[in-house]
């Protein structure tokens, strides 16, 4: 991790950087350790109405302006939330790096969220919620959620809901904001040609007017599992099968990536090239392991055919069994091979470094360097990859399907077939 450097001001603002000498450009951004899951149920959605709420006007720029600024230098600005965090980013030639660092300063800082603007964008973030309610793939997975980890923070939706947006005050906004948007919860991070004193001394001077620092912390999740059924009259079937999974320091969280790989990462694992390629069950079929801070799920999605849904459910189940007890050395070597590239591939976007670095100093309080990820993954034997699929179907799965699921089989019985 040569190069790598970090700093903490004054205020509790950390400042990280991953410079690249060989590129004309940085990416930029920060972290706000603020997402879904630091919600309550009465302002479910108001971390990600925020983030859009930033780009509608400051007190020096009007929405307009924030656009046009960044643009006029060739730049990009964006962002993104999730369940942990909400993500204020930009990419600019390297000398428009100030620019882009007073812009984001500028949003976080002193967004007017005026009464006006309020009321127009809760109307985009209505249509937002309705188009992915309009979207089968977007919906299951939500259902999944929310049916693993029921009546809790971490099983809410992102957006929220149009109930909870469209009856959402103003002023829930503002203290929440106020709440979650101190500076010992934010991450400046950049990767790039970018110099780490300069950018520090950017920092001290534009990161000033930040909410006072403040404890708000996150509600321990508690894994539930279960069922949840939705006969609609759709062209496909979407099913998710899941299980509780690791958080992302958790002794296992390699082993159960290369599982992942193994069994639904690729056109060679076990899921597609049996379900799909063999049988011809599915368009889609593959698995996910989804790590927060301190827990995770470990998820199968498919996307299969009103008839065929009944044939798929035993074979995945089969398949996922078979994977506690019997792994080749060849496709540990592949699931190996596939983990280590995902690695270093990253390292050749600047945006990615920047994620990287800022996601790993919320989770771990520090840079990763590549080469322990490496060895981690390198340390992976197959009993370990074994234990972690023992692990899996030790927890209650859940079970999340939508659209025309009259052949699909009763939840009981796909317990009874992941029993090991």
């Amino acid at each position: 991790m040569t190069g790598i450097r970090v700093t903490t001001l004054a205020n509790g603002l950390r400042v990280a950087t991953d410079p690249v000498e060989t590129v004309e450009t940085t990416s930029v951004g920060v972290w706000v350790e603020a997402g879904s899951r630091f919600e309550t149920a009465q302002i479910n959605g108001v971390s990600h109405f925020l983030e859009h709420m930033v780009f509608k006007g400051t007190e020096r720029r009007d929405a307009r302006a924030i656009a046009e600024e960044i643009e006029a230098v060739g730049g990009h600005l964006n962002a993104h939330t999730s369940r942990e965090y909400t993500a204020f980013f930009a990419k600019v030639l390297k000398e428009d790096l100030a620019l882009a660092v007073d812009i984001i300063a500028d949003i976080l800082q002193e967004p007017r969220i005026d009464a006006v603007e309020f009321a127009r964008e809760r109307s985009v973030v209505l249509q937002e919620i309705m188009q992915s309610l309009d979207t089968p793939d977007d919906i299951i997975f939500d259902r999944f959620q929310e049916t693993a980890f029921p009546a809790q923070p971490l099983g809410r939706p992102v957006l929220g809901s149009p109930r909870l947006i469209k009856g959402m005050p103003r002023e829930a906004m503002l203290s929440y904001r106020q709440d979650h948007y101190g500076p010992s919860r934010l991450i400046l991070a950049a990767s790039g040609r970018v110099d780490h004193d300069a950018l520090v001394a950017m920092a001290e001077k534009t990161f000033i007017r930040l909410p006072p620092a403040s404890d708000k912390t996150r509600r321990k999740a508690k894994y539930r599992g279960g069922d949840w059924r939705d006969d609609r009259d759709l062209e496909q079937v979407n099913f998710v099968l899941g299980f509780e999974g690791v958080g992302y320091q958790d002794p296992d969280f390699y082993a159960l990536s290369m599982l992942s790989a193994l069994l639904g990462g690729g056109m060679s694992s076990r899921l597609f090239q049996e379900v799909r390629e063999k049988r011809g069950l599915v368009y889609s079929i593959y698995t996910f392991p989804a790590s927060y801070s301190d827990i995770g799920v470990f998820g199968i999605y498919a996307g299969t055919g009103e008839t065929e849904i009944e044939e798929l459910v035993p074979i995945v189940c089969e398949e996922l069994v078979k994977a506690t007890t019997d792994i080749g050395d060849d496709e540990l070597a592949r699931a190996r091979a596939q983990l280590k590239s995902s690695v270093l591939m990253s390292l050749e976007s600047t945006s990615a470094r920047c994620e990287q670095l800022a996601r790993q100093l919320m989770v771990f309080g520090r840079p990763i360097p590549v080469a322990e990820a490496v060895a981690r993954i390198d340390a992976v034997d197959t009993e370990a990859v074994l234990r972690a699929g023992r692990r899996l179907l030790a927890s209650k799965p859940t079970a999340a399907a939508l659209g025309p699921i009259g052949k699909l089989e009763p939840y009981e019985r796909i317990v009874e077939r992941l029993r090991v």
